[in-house]
């Protein structure tokens, strides 16, 4: 299939975050871009306005007639459409060129020298330092990215067509469509398991994308079962970050190299999980040839990820951080942060779950992972793209929290709650409809600290 060729390239369920960044690079390929997504949110009303027209209603009397025409139209659809939506089957019945987001992804990448970013955690801060730190470097690259970075307040950095930076998504066993030059794993936690069944399928999948590169052009979490080059923080490791200590609220650190030590590299996010991010995202550019000073510029500058450890307020009085964790280990992540910067205070974190599926195969690790805050507000589970399962619901989570300050919170209750509670700093977590409630939440947090 000829990119070039196509004119138009209409989106079903536009407004996910890895389709709304290939929006954006047909967009400003010159293509016209369209779509349907079932929700307006805040990503959508960025697209619409950079010009792109999207409706919200499944019709297809909806869509505009030169979308219509299959000649010179790609259809990019993602997995969470169900099987009966009426625009999908309208293209299906007429002969359209129809791809996954994924595949599209792999044909933009096939000609490219391409990064990829593989993990069950860690995919989207690593592939956005990596993109920061590439393009601040002058290197011609575009980065697709699952998150909104904040030095660019989108989710596509650049728009070069040489170099391409992708997360490598395991979902699905999408990351098998990408041609990777250098790839690294992040992490190989149970994840998913409503697609692969078990963690052993997981891991085998991990394994079979690694096998796409040598094994000198895989970089690794400390630990993993695979082999390439590893990455640690404070052990032995290929590329490994020593001396780590806390200056002015960031990390500086040593990197140890085969061949070198760097000193003094700064980095502005808080947690190890987010330094093993950095640390991997400096060992692929020094690979790629990026120079030891351009890594260090790049990684003191870099701002964050939307969504990722996000602070929304950062005042003497209270603190709030919004984070997108959805899995057990990505919330101990939240809290070694958290803890770590803010060692003596009382946190307060507010918890939606997503997926009921996700809930039912690691109830017990949520449990354990949320019993270490000081108080914890547990929504109701987000469904996302699934039906409820019997038993399976936030009252038995919260019954397996052994922490006893908790409580369940319903979301037209949210607002109350936090201007009710009492906290030094306020943590949401989750990767549901909770993140269109932090612009609401932060004004509440403000208003409390007016009050104070």
């Amino acid at each position: 299939m000829n990119l070039n060729q196509i004119h138009n390239v209409y989106f079903i369920g536009i407004g996910g975050i890895g389709m709304s960044a290939l929006a954006r690079y047909f967009m400003y390929l010159g293509k016209n871009v369209s779509g349907y997504d079932k929700t307006r949110t805040q990503l959508t009303s960025e697209l619409e306005n950079l010009g792109i027209d999207i409706h919200f209603d499944d019709d297809v009397s909806l869509i505009d007639e030169k979308y219509l025409d299959k000649e010179n139209t790609l259809v990019v659809i993602t997995p969470a459409v169900p099987k009966n939506h009426s625009e999908w089957n309208y293209f299906v019945e007429n002969g359209f060129e129809i791809k996954k987001r994924a595949e599209v992804l792999g044909i933009i990448t096939k000609g490219t020298f391409c990064f990829a970013i593989a993990g069950t955690h860690g995919k989207t801060t690593t592939s956005s330092i990596l993109g920061h730190v590439l393009f601040q470097s002058g290197v011609d690259v575009t980065a697709f990215l699952g998150g909104i970075v904040e030095d660019y307040n989108s989710n596509l950095i650049g728009t070069g067509t040489s170099v391409t930076v992708v997360e490598a998504d395991e979902f699905d066993r999408s990351f098998m469509h990408l041609s990777p030059n250098l790839a690294c794993v992040t992490s190989m936690d149970a994840d998913h398991l409503d697609i692969y069944g078990d963690s052993t399928a997981i891991e085998n999948s991990f394994r079979e994308f690694a096998a796409k590169v040598e094994t000198k052009n895989l970089y690794i979490a400390n630990g993993l079962p695979l082999e390439g080059n590893t990455i640690g923080i404070n052990e032995e490791a290929t590329f490994s970050a020593q001396n780590i200590r806390i200056e002015n609220g960031f990390y500086v650190f040593d990197v140890k190299t085969p061949t070198e030590t760097i000193e003094n590299v700064q980095f502005t996010l808080p947690g190890h999980h987010n330094l093993s991010n950095a640390l991997i995202a400096f060992a692929m550019a020094k690979s790629y040839g990026v120079s030891n000073e351009n890594i260090k510029n790049a990684l003191a500058s870099f701002k964050g990820v939307r969504r990722r450890f996000s602070f929304q307020i950062r005042e003497e009085k209270l603190v709030y951080i919004d984070d997108y964790a959805h899995h057990p280990t990505e919330i101990e992540a939240v809290h070694q942060a958290v803890r770590e910067l803010y060692p003596n205070k009382k946190i307060l974190t507010i918890f939606q779950p997503h997926l009921f599926s996700r809930t039912k195969d690691f109830v017990d690790g949520f449990a354990e992972s949320l019993s270490k805050f000081d108080a914890i507000g547990l929504m109701e589970i987000y469904p996302a793209r699934e039906l409820p399962i019997d038993g399976v619901n936030s009252n038995w989570l919260l019954e397996k929290i052994s922490n006893s300050n908790k409580t369940i919170v319903q979301k037209d209750e949210l607002l109350e709650f936090v201007a009710k509670s009492e906290f030094d700093v306020l943590v949401t977590i989750g990767a549901g409809d909770i993140g269109e409630m932090v612009k609401d939440i932060k004004k509440t947090v403000n208003e409390k600290i007016e009050l104070a």
